[in-house]
């Protein structure tokens, strides 16, 4: 039972008690599994569920909220995951969808829809970790996504070989570590909203990702916002919105 309505006319009936009816309806706003107090009203807010941040919590505790989300009939999706909360999940909910790389696993979620997509582009092979996040992420939310891997700036033409169907999404994310010099390249090529994010890739006067984010945080281009280091999370939700809005608008006729 989802709603106050349907718990209040089951207490109106003579099907459960006054305590029964204030504790779902209580359950309606927060799950409390001691270790953690889940939102269940976000989606009801945002329009998304809360996500489960795997990093710092056991395998034994990304399951339990797991499972209580999905006994919601809700979707489910978990970001920076242990490879053994990744194989505990897999084992619990098959149906999922697991990635290593991007160390997500996800249940259900929103089917894709709309003709905008966003263009994920990796300056380099070793940012992939952080756009497969992404692209997972954009996924779960309802959203089509393209990668275009290895498009850094040291060989611009390799940028330059996708630059027309990157131009044709609605927004682009541009992930680079070392000098983060991809973003301010692609904010200059597209008229869509660029989502920078900087990873920890570089060498060491890269300061974990600092170099980067530095940059893209004082891009000469117009239009580019940036998330926090190695958060392709926190770009993807960014872009889903963007999208969400752009396809909510053509659904009304705009142009």
């Amino acid at each position: 039972m989802e709603n106050i309505e349907g718990i209040l006319a089951e207490f109106k009936a003579g099907k459960m008690s006054a305590a029964e009816a204030a504790q779902k309806i209580a359950e309606l706003q927060t799950i409390d599994l001691g270790h953690t107090k889940i939102d269940a009203a976000r989606r009801g807010r945002t329009g998304v569920g809360e996500i489960i941040y795997g990093a710092g919590k056991t395998p034994r505790q990304v399951l339990e909220i797991a499972e209580a989300m999905v006994g919601r009939g809700g979707a489910m999706l978990a970001t920076r995951l242990k490879k053994e909360a990744l194989e505990l999940l897999r084992e619990k909910f098959p149906q999922g969808r697991g990635n290593e790389l991007a160390r997500t696993f996800a249940v259900g979620g929103t089917a894709c829809s709309g003709k905008n997509f966003a263009a994920i582009v990796s300056a380099g092979t070793s940012d992939m970790p952080v756009c497969e996040e992404a692209r997972e992420t954009l996924e779960f939310l309802g959203c089509r996504a393209e990668c275009f891997y290895d498009c850094g700036v040291a060989g611009l033409h390799r940028l330059l070989e996708h630059i027309e169907r990157i131009r044709e999404a609605g927004a682009v994310i541009a992930v680079a570590g070392m000098e983060g010099a991809l973003a301010s390249v692609v904010a200059g090529l597209v008229k869509v909203p660029v989502i920078a994010v900087p990873t920890s890739v570089g060498y060491g006067a890269s300061f974990g990702g600092i170099a980067a984010l530095l940059a893209m945080m004082n891009s000469c281009a117009n239009g580019v916002s940036v998330v926090n280091i190695d958060n392709g999370f926190g770009a993807a939700y960014t872009a889903g919105l963007i999208l969400r809005m752009k396809n909510e608008e053509l659904g009304r006729g705009a142009p």
